[in-house]
């Protein structure tokens, strides 16, 4: 695959550091440490190509952890109203510690163009994929919690040469995907206030750092609150955005929903729907995000010291939110599933990464919470069947005041991309169709 234009400066790896503790590396000019400092000197905005480079020993002892994992009794239901069954994750994590095998997505990743740049002070991570298209569209794509980039990297194939996956040659993608400050590879945030906004004002300079100065912006979970701040933020070069979870609820809604009130009489059908999935959303699933919101650092310290506890955490909402009917390995596979996992682990980011929900202290689906009439640039949505709820058309364009596209497919759930790699991949070609307009190249 192409690489980036604009690179330099040495290699990247993972080393691992005293205290179980691993964070990324450059060849010869110094560490970013796990509490988020930089690995060359503040202001040096170089992007340098990276390259994942795990010790045996952060993996054997990954392994060690997990064989002596101390277990909890069995829960007391059949179901998983308690929470992840015990004899579910007791067998992924025996997978994981006997025949799970880091090296296999570390070589996937490493023959993908990776790299690091410096951005307000941290480091971000990101791929970079160019189509080869003269026309190609320049898209970012941000994921979501409990995802990474991992979720995006099946997409970049029927992304950047459509023509090979049923689409046509003028609708590639030139393809960006960071990772979110304090997650994956990306640096860790030393100070509060890396939020929507200054994420998306971080991802607009990322953009024009590498050349593409007319871009559209994707994004699910928090991808959708960045892309949502982006799109207010209004860029100059950013032409439109697509989400796969839109903050659609009207405001005469949120209290209700947050209560647990039955859903008030003059629905329509899928409003009906969706304020009863959220109201039940919120009276028994929503305990986790509660916990980051107002507790990440003491959620942290389990999650950084007990793999079984991250897998516990973690697998819970990929269980969930997957369109999956109860068995996600069948429709991401166990090995896709620890691959996630696993990059949370090795680069200690289960509380990092757990900060973003405190920085975001608002409703994630609440229109009024996330200001979107104040976009005035063209919005586009898909809406997945298995989503945490399904928002209706009628609150869509409530919503969004420019909504150019509305689509609801078939199959897929939260993590889109991830689980429908060519169906998110055809949705972004039709999504920004309407917009897309032929930038110069760099």
């Amino acid at each position: 695959m192409a690489r980036s234009a604009a690179i330099g400066g040495a290699g990247l790896g993972l080393l691992q550091l005293s205290s179980g503790t691993h964070a990324a590396q450059s060849d010869g000019v110094g560490a970013a440490n796990p509490s988020g400092a930089t690995s060359v000197a503040l202001g040096d905005e170089r992007v340098r190509e990276f390259r994942i480079r795990v010790p045996e020993a952060a993996l054997t002892d990954l392994r060690r952890r997990l064989v002596a994992t101390r277990w909890p009794d069995r829960e007391t239901v059949a179901d998983t109203s308690q929470g992840v069954q015990l004899a579910r994750l007791q067998a992924l994590c025996a997978h994981w510690a006997t025949a799970y095998d880091w090296r296999k997505l570390e070589k996937r990743l490493n023959a993908l163009p990776q790299f690091i740049t410096q951005i307000d002070g941290v480091d971000i991570h990101f791929i970079h994929v160019r189509s080869g298209n003269a026309n190609a569209l320049p898209l970012l794509m941000t994921h979501g919690w409990p995802g990474s980039i991992l979720e995006m990297v099946g997409t970049i194939g029927p992304l950047t040469h459509p023509e090979a996956h049923g689409g046509r040659a003028e609708d590639a993608f030139d393809v960006v995907i960071p990772s979110i400050p304090g997650y994956g590879f990306s640096g860790k945030p030393r100070e509060p206030g890396w939020g929507p906004e200054r994420i998306g004002r971080a991802w607009d300079v990322l953009m024009k750092r590498l050349g593409h100065e007319r871009y559209v912006a994707q994004g699910g979970d928090h991808g959708s609150v960045i892309s949502d701040a982006m799109a207010r933020q209004k860029p100059p070069g950013l032409l439109a955005i697509h989400v796969n979870m839109p903050p659609t609820v009207p405001a005469e809604h949120v209290r209700g929903i947050n209560a647990g009130d039955p859903p008030p009489p003059g629905l329509s059908e899928s409003e009906r729907l969706a304020f009863e999935t959220l109201a039940r959303f919120f009276a028994r699933n929503a305990a986790y995000g509660a916990l980051m919101v107002t507790r990440p650092q003491t959620i942290g310290y389990g999650l950084c010291d007990s793999p079984a506890t991250l897998a516990a955490f973690l697998y819970e909402k990929i269980y969930e939110w997957t369109d999956s009917d109860g068995d996600p390995e069948r429709v991401l596979t166990r090995d896709g599933i620890l691959d996630n996992i696993t990059l949370y682990w090795l680069t200690d980011t289960g509380a990092s990464a757990s900060r973003f929900y405190w920085e975001n202290n608002n409703n994630n689906f609440s229109s009024a919470a996330q200001k979107t009439t104040e976009i005035t640039i063209p919005v586009a949505v898909t809406v997945f069947p298995h989503e945490i709820y399904r928002a209706p058309k009628s609150w869509t364009q409530r919503a969004y005041p420019t909504l150019c596209y509305f689509n609801e497919v078939a199959k897929g759930g939260h993590f889109a991309a991830w689980e429908q790699p060519e169906l998110f991949a055809s949705e972004m070609r039709a999504a920004f169709k309407p917009v897309r307009e032929r930038p110069s190249r760099d």
